[in-house]
């Protein structure tokens, strides 16, 4: 990991790890790597535990914060996103166009980046489980977020970085390979699952633990290949299906979560009273919008769009695929949608922005910066596209006054997640003990959102439904690797990507710092 004193490269906690971890009803609460708090900093700088834990919370703000970073290597590599320049605009020396047509290497800033927000989040969750005196709640939060944090790192990079917080700083930190950072992973979430008595969905509750604890089971066959063989064949075991479905089952159990009938409120400015689907997210409020979703649209929007019914002058970047847009049938209710209340009254416009773009308020249609109408059209050039060119995205929207500062919540996890979750579990082989079919579950989802039910659900359509629910959330890259077809040609990318593209480099700078890391296999 990269965490920074003294500008020196230092790890994560060092821990002992499970050699094995069994069944779902098996759950150990042992707390691993505990320190006293005189020992809790290589100075021996006694620290806070509410404080400490505060900064591991923060480091959530750089994924929701940033169009780049985690976000975008998970959404830009996939089947629905990509990042075309515009003349000079959004070129960026190429590092948009490589995330799409993975091209990316171990100087790409934004495997960099990654890498650095990510561990240095990992890093404050373990400082805050390392204090002695921190409460048992403390610690519950502090083992989810290192889990929240090193899912990520597993996902996007296949081995993590580990030290004690009293190392030295320029001591090497150990290396644990995929398989064991997500025993970790997951005796974290056991914590956190057993201990936790938060409720509050900007908090890490029972329930996000449960959630993560479902797309660890359901991940881990993906995460027990080595990095040598890291795009499979998987192999999923009932065992871990099974697990998968017993969380998901403890989240519905809850009786804390609905589907929100209305698919966008679960993303609208008061999406923490209209949305009965948030199971852990980041707070904005008037007040203070430490995950600032501002990005979001304006990362996809036009320049010339302030005076619309958005009510944003974006920077005309990020795009969606033809052929992803057109997965969703015209009635579905992800597709788009009108949101009363917007921009001064009007209705803002969420889902695909395709075609004329129109002022609400005048009923004329935009035009770009050359004169012309701005038409939004399914085609796309990635390495040279005019500024009308590709289907925009926005779940998040502004309402009046509030487009630098919105109160939308960023949402990590949320209730229809899970019910797909335990879908795709049951398709893998899974038993629920509920006896809910995969089929059932999908077309309950699939009537809510408006769309009609399908005759079949098989594998292939349930990465479709995922797709068509969770688009532009985060989870894209992630879904397509453990289904098999990340490395497919797509939109932009002309040919099958190599074994290797599922899995990222480590930065060059890391592996430079500490001798321990070895290099991803291709790079």
């Amino acid at each position: 990991m990269i965490f920074s004193t003294k500008q020196q490269t230092i790890g994560l906690l060092g821990v002992a790890l499970l050699s094995g971890l069994a069944g779902c009803t098996n759950l150990d609460d042992k707390v691993f790597g505990q320190l006293s708090s005189t020992e809790a900093s290589a100075t021996s700088v006694p620290l806070d535990p509410a404080s400490s834990l505060a900064g591991a919370y923060a480091s959530l703000n750089d994924i929701a914060t940033n169009q780049g970073n985690t976000y975008a290597m998970e959404e830009h590599p996939s089947d629905e996103m990509l990042g075309p320049t515009r003349g000079t605009d959004w070129d960026d020396f190429g590092q948009w166009r490589k995330l799409h047509q993975h091209n990316w290497d171990a100087f790409h800033p934004q495997v960099i980046g990654t890498w650095d927000d990510l561990n240095r989040g990992a890093f404050r969750a373990t400082q805050a489980l390392s204090i002695a005196s921190a409460t048992t709640q403390q610690k519950a939060e502090a083992s989810f977020l290192r889990a929240f944090y090193t899912f990520y790192i597993v996902d996007l990079y296949g081995q993590v970085p580990f030290r004690q917080v009293t190392d030295a700083a320029d001591a090497n930190p150990k290396v644990y390979t995929r398989q064991q950072a997500t025993n970790l992973m997951i005796s974290d979430l056991r914590y956190a699952f057993n201990n936790s008595a938060a409720t509050a969905p900007n908090v890490a509750t029972k329930n996000a633990a449960a959630t993560m604890l479902a797309k660890a089971y359901l991940n881990r066959a993906v995460y027990n290949q080595d990095v040598a063989n890291a795009a499979g064949p998987y192999t999923f075991a009932k065992a871990d299906m099974d697990s998968s479905i017993y969380f998901a089952n403890q989240v519905i159990a809850s009786g804390k979560y609905a589907l929100t009938p209305n698919y966008f409120d679960n993303f609208h400015w008061e999406n923490d009273s209209r949305s009965k689907e948030l199971i852990f997210t980041i707070v904005n409020t008037s007040a203070s919008q430490p995950g600032n979703v501002r990005n979001r649209y304006f990362m996809t929007t036009h320049y010339n769009q302030d005076s619309s019914s958005l009510g944003v002058n974006g920077w005309n970047g990020f795009t969606t695929l033809s052929d992803f847009y057109n997965s969703f049938e015209a009635t579905d209710g992800r597709r788009s949608a009108a949101i009363p209340g917007g921009v001064n009254g009007k209705d803002v416009t969420a889902g695909f922005l395709v075609g004329q773009q129109t002022n609400a308020y005048t009923g004329k249609p935009i035009r770009d910066r050359s004169g012309n109408p701005l038409v939004f059209t399914p085609d796309i050039n990635i390495a040279y596209a005019l500024e009308p060119k590709g289907i925009r995205v926005i779940k998040y929207f502004p309402k009046a006054g509030e487009r630098d500062n919105p109160t939308n919540d960023y949402v990590f996890l949320r209730y229809a997640d899970v019910l797909l979750m335990k879908a795709e579990a049951i398709l893998r082989g899974g038993t629920d003990s509920q006896g809910q079919t995969a089929a059932a579950i999908v077309n309950n989802l699939r009537t809510t959102r408006k769309a009609t039910a399908l005759s079949t659900v098989d594998l292939p359509a349930l990465l479709a439904e995922r797709g068509r629910e969770l688009y532009w959330e985060g989870w894209r890259r992630n879904d397509q690797i453990r289904f098999g077809t990340f490395l497919n040609p797509v939109d932009q990318r002309a040919v099958k990507s190599p074994n290797t593209a599922v899995l990222f480099p480590l930065p060059q700078r890391a592996i430079d710092s500490n001798p321990n890391l070895k290099q991803n296999p291709g790079y």
